[in-house]
């Protein structure tokens, strides 16, 4: 019967120096390469967050059995859109307040999943759109103070 050993490690020979050339200079050691701070799987996944909040939302309104006022509906959509656009990445922002839109506009506004372009749904969309634009510039505003406090007093310009 053999017995296994674990494999011995790899020494490299020891570097003797040798008069009339150079040492050899020392690598830096290696980092592990990271991802960004600023991506987070929220951040990847605010389009469907944003839907599935929406639809639950919806749901939730749908099934009180009343008709819920549409100023009191919209301004829990705009909450919703403007926390998820927080966490979300510029460029998905207008994505996300328009999926919030269309579950706003086709269950709530509507009532029938059918979707309009009246004035209400039109100035319903442009406060999305709003509230969208405004977590982005909070959540903008946070991650540009945190970078300033984490390189340091006296490195700003």
């Amino acid at each position: 019967m053999a017995a296994l050993h674990p494999p011995t490690p790899l020494r490299r020979p020891r570097m003797v120096h040798i008069a009339g050339f150079p040492r050899a200079v020392p690598r830096p050691p290696r980092v592990a390469h990271r991802a960004p701070p600023t991506r987070t799987l929220a951040g990847d996944l605010a389009v469907p967050l944003g839907g599935v909040g929406a639809a639950l939302l919806a749901t939730a309104l749908l099934l009180t059995g009343q008709t819920p006022h549409t100023a009191v509906a919209l301004a829990v959509f705009t909450a919703l859109t403007l926390a998820v656009c927080a966490l979300a990445r510029p460029l998905l922002v207008p994505a996300v307040a328009l999926v919030c839109w269309l579950f706003y506009d086709g269950f709530v506004l509507n009532q029938r999943s059918d979707l309009a372009f009246r004035q209400p749904d039109r100035t319903s969309l442009l406060v999305l759109l709003l509230a969208g634009l405004a977590g982005a510039g909070c959540a903008a505003a946070v991650r540009a103070l945190r970078r300033q406090t984490a390189a340091g007093p006296g490195t700003g310009r």
